[in-house]
Parts: C-alpha cells; sequence; structure tokens
C-alpha cells in the first residue's frame, strides 16, 4: 500500500516549475491551438503565450514567475481559465445523472453550494476532477478541467443520452462562457466595489449570479486553485474584456499566468489532473499503483523558499518528519515529509 505525501526539500535542488507536457513554447505546438475570449487582451498586456491542453493560454506577464506568485498570496491576481469546460445539467433527474457519474453528495447540496468531486471509471479511477453547483436556477453548473474536455463531455452526453433513452428528464448545455478567476487576500474587497451584492454572504464554495462591473448575468463562486480567498466568474463573452479590464484599474490587481497557477496550487497541496492523479489512482490510496517514491509534482516555493513537491511512497514511510532521498536528475538529494498544505488556505467561511 502507498500513500499519497508532501516533501519539502532540504538542500537547493531544482524541480520542474511547470509540467512540461502539459505546456510548450507555442512554436513546438503542432495541433491548432484554441483562444479564449481573452487572446488579444493577453498579447496587449505583454502575455507570454504557451500551448496548454489545446489551448493558446499566458504562462506569465512582464513580471517575473516569483512577483506573479508573491503578488496573489499578498494582493489578489487574475487569471484566465476560460479553457475549463462548463456546462449546465439541465431536468428533473439532473441530480440522479450526475451522482451515476461521481462520488460526491449531489443530492444534499443546498441552493447555490457547490463541492469538489470526481468522475471516476468502473475500476475506480479518477477520470478527471471536478466542481458541481447545485444552482437556484434549477440546474447544475459543472466545472471540469481542459485536459480532459472531450471524454468529460462524451462521459455526460453518454449518459444523458442514455437516461433519455430511458424516458428521465434531463438535457446538456454547454457554456461558452469565459471564466475569470480572481485569488488572493484582497479579492473579495476589490469585488465588492463592481457588485451590489454583499459578498460577506457568499463564502467558500457557494455561487450566485449577480452583475459585474457593469457585466449583467455573471455566476461568482467563491473558490480557486490557489488556497486563498477569491472567486471564479463566469462571464458571458461579450463582456469579458470590459471586466477584466475594471477589475485591472485596481493596483491591487495583477494579471497571472500558467507558472504562478501551478506553484501556488501545489504549495496550497491542491492536485493537478495528469500529474498527481489519473485514472490509475483511485480516491482510496490502498488501491494506488504508483512506483515507490514517485514524485507527480514539484517546483520551487516562492513563499516558503524551498523546494516543495507531492508524490506517492510506502506507508511505512509517509509520516511527516520522516527524511527521504529523491533523485532529481540523477542525483540524490534530502527530503522530509511534510502535512499539506504547504502554506496554510485562506478561504473564506462564515464563522
Amino acid at each position: 500500500m502507498q500513500r499519497a505525501v508532501s516533501v519539502v526539500a532540504r538542500l537547493g535542488f531544482r524541480l520542474q516549475a511547470f509540467p512540461p507536457a502539459l505546456c510548450r513554447p507555442l512554436s513546438c505546438a503542432q495541433e491548432v491551438l484554441r483562444r479564449t475570449p481573452l487572446y488579444d487582451f493577453h498579447l496587449a498586456h505583454g502575455g507570454k503565450m504557451v500551448a496548454f491542453a489545446g489551448w493558446s493560454l499566458p504562462v506569465q506577464y512582464r513580471d517575473s514567475h516569483t512577483d506573479s506568485h508573491l503578488h496573489t498570496r499578498q494582493h489578489c491576481s487574475l487569471f484566465d481559465v476560460s479553457h475549463m469546460l462548463q456546462t449546465k445539467i439541465l431536468g428533473s433527474d439532473r441530480v440522479k445523472l450526475m451522482e451515476s457519474l461521481v462520488v460526491g453528495d449531489i443530492a444534499e447540496l443546498g441552493p447555490n453550494q457547490g463541492t469538489l468531486s470526481l468522475f471516476t471509471n468502473e475500476a475506480g479511477g479518477i477520470l478527471d476532477d471536478l466542481i458541481v453547483t447545485n444552482t437556484s436556477e434549477g440546474h447544475l453548473y459543472v466545472v471540469s478541467n481542459a485536459g480532459c474536455w472531450e471524454k468529460d463531455l462524451a462521459l455526460m452526453q453518454d449518459n444523458v443520452r442514455e437516461l433519455q433513452n430511458q424516458g428521465r428528464d434531463v438535457g446538456l448545455e454547454v457554456l461558452d462562457n469565459a471564466l475569470l478567476a480572481l485569488q488572493g487576500p484582497t479579492a473579495a474587497q476589490v469585488l465588492q466595489a463592481g457588485v451590489a451584492d454583499d459578498l460577506r454572504k457568499l463564502p467558500f464554495m457557494t455561487s450566485a449570479v449577480m452583475e459585474v462591473f457593469g457585466v449583467s448575468g455573471c455566476r461568482v463562486t467563491r473558490c480557486g486553485y490557489t488556497g486563498e480567498d477569491g472567486v471564479e466568474i463566469s462571464v458571458p463573452v461579450a463582456g469579458a474584456v470590459h471586466l477584466a479590464t475594471a477589475l485591472l484599474k485596481n493596483p491591487e490587481v495583477k494579471l497571472a499566468g500558467l507558472a504562478a497557477r501551478d506553484s501556488l496550487r501545489l504549495e496550497a497541496g491542491l492536485c493537478l489532473y495528469g500529474n498527481d492523479i489519473d485514472e490509475h489512482t483511485t480516491p482510496v490510496e490502498g488501491s494506488l499503483s504508483w512506483t515507490l517514491g514517485t514524485v507527480t509534482s514539484g517546483c520551487p516555493s516562492p513563499s516558503l523558499k524551498k523546494n516543495v513537491a507531492m508524490g506517492y511512497v510506502p506507508c511505512e514511510y509517509s509520516r511527516p518528519g520522516t527524511m527521504l532521498l529523491v533523485e532529481v536528475r540523477r542525483k540524490q538529494q534530502m527530503a522530509v515529509v511534510s502535512k499539506m498544505p504547504f502554506v496554510p488556505t485562506n478561504y473564506y467561511t462564515l464563522k
């Protein structure tokens, strides 16, 4: 039996800052890349575009990766995550459909409450991680990963058709909205200036539809992928650039790209699908098929000024404080097992 662990390196070795299999310069890309509604906006603001999961996205802007990372921890940053798959599950049997696909208890979600869950295959392997929100508008709002777009959509569509053939009331709609993530300790303060709703009433993993800086029909969800307080805003395409521009007028806000997003989520102990979890990983740690000491994610932590990583080791080596040898570029380095998250999370909850 093996267990996922986090490690902090005690010596100054380097770890890959962003998964090379998922992200590469545009000059190396052979396929036609999709563009988000903010593509030209990124170029105008100095975004360095790379290929990621079939999309052209900014890996960073004029600021260094470390500066961008630390700005998010200390202030707030704006990320374009429009590459994520956004879907609506409709009909009176929408919960029945979703509970046939994920491990979460969707029926128990309150109005506008969301949960992180997992698509799994028949063997229990993780097909993708996703967020499901039970909206007060009578549908489920689902956000899943761009790298799993085709298989996630096919999975949902196949099961929708199956239930429809049984006479069930269920349907699926793909949203073409942009998706912006405003993340950091001052995110709510920045956003509050552009909304009439009281954001103090919107705790972690809840959402509401509201007008944001003059753009109507936005769904604001208090969540994110950095460990900080923040929101993800599903915004109609026509208003995406206007909203991003309005947010950037506040000096608290800077643009951030994929590199900072990856190091922030790793510090927060959040898994990246395809690196830390995949179809060979089950939600139950005892069924993992990883080999001894496998490091799934790693990078220098700008906040801790140390190298951090997530990986899998046998249970007898998983106790915090256990010393390990980690092989990096054919050299062995000392590391120590640590509790996750590496950097404490700062999600906003009602207390």
